[in-house]
């Protein structure tokens, strides 16, 4: 995956474009991550030769997260934590949020907060940083960013910034979850990651939801009638 459309917006007098991505909307358990990435594009000029290899690799492996096993995906994260042109930060929003003001202002919120943490790293000047979404919405008003934002549909396929924050989102989820399975063997959670899947609606079938569903879902909402 090239720069290309970073390098559209450099040119246009914006020095941070910043990517961001959620991972776990669909799930009908546990929490929503999401990520925010920025390509630092003056240090791409000064790179070393063994830092330009690892920035060459990330380049040529990433895509969008859903397109890419879990083992490439944890391969590309350790990558980009080695990488100096790429700083990024992540936040998560719990299931009992999601529950109290939905999954997409969830979502927003948990990329609002990765964004604060990112700007602990980097200083954002308010005229030269412009936000990029993977989606066909910008983050909730509510929610009050002062960035320019711009939602891109299949971003996470097309922007490199986008596609690493997705990466970074969905590992860091899946991590959580592999802990959560810990807790509540019974779920099967490590294997479904609490997605909606024939094992996970069999698992709820039998059990009825825990402390980690979503009770603001139809198939939980559903599982908790009859489990009385």
């Amino acid at each position: 995956m090239d720069l290309k459309i970073e390098k559209s917006y450099w040119k246009k007098g914006y020095k941070n474009v910043v990517g961001l991505d959620e991972a776990g909307r669909g799930p009908l358990a546990g929490p929503v991550y999401a990520a925010s990435v920025v390509i630092i594009y003056y240090k791409i000029k000064k790179i070393n030769t063994s830092d330009l290899k690892i920035w060459q690799e990330i380049k040529f492996l990433t895509k969008d997260s859903k397109k890419m096993s879990p083992s490439s995906r944890e391969h590309v994260f350790n990558l980009i934590k080695k990488c100096p042109v790429i700083e990024f930060a992540y936040a998560s929003v719990d299931q009992k949020i999601i529950d109290k003001i939905n999954i997409e202002k969830a979502s927003h919120l948990a990329m609002k907060k990765s964004l604060d943490l990112l700007s602990k790293k980097i200083k954002f000047n308010l005229s030269k940083t412009i936000l990029l979404l993977d989606g066909n919405r910008i983050m909730n008003p509510n929610l009050k960013i002062k960035f320019q934002q711009k939602a891109i549909i299949k971003g996470d396929n097309k922007i490199i910034s986008i596609s690493l924050a997705s990466i970074i989102a969905k590992v860091m989820r899946d991590k959580k979850m592999f802990f959560w399975d810990k807790k509540y063997p019974k779920y099967k959670f490590a294997i479904h990651k609490g997605y909606p899947t024939l094992l996970h609606f069999k698992m709820l079938k039998k059990y009825g939801p825990c402390n980690l569903h979503r009770f603001s879902y139809k198939p939980v909402i559903e599982s908790m009638k009859k489990h009385g």
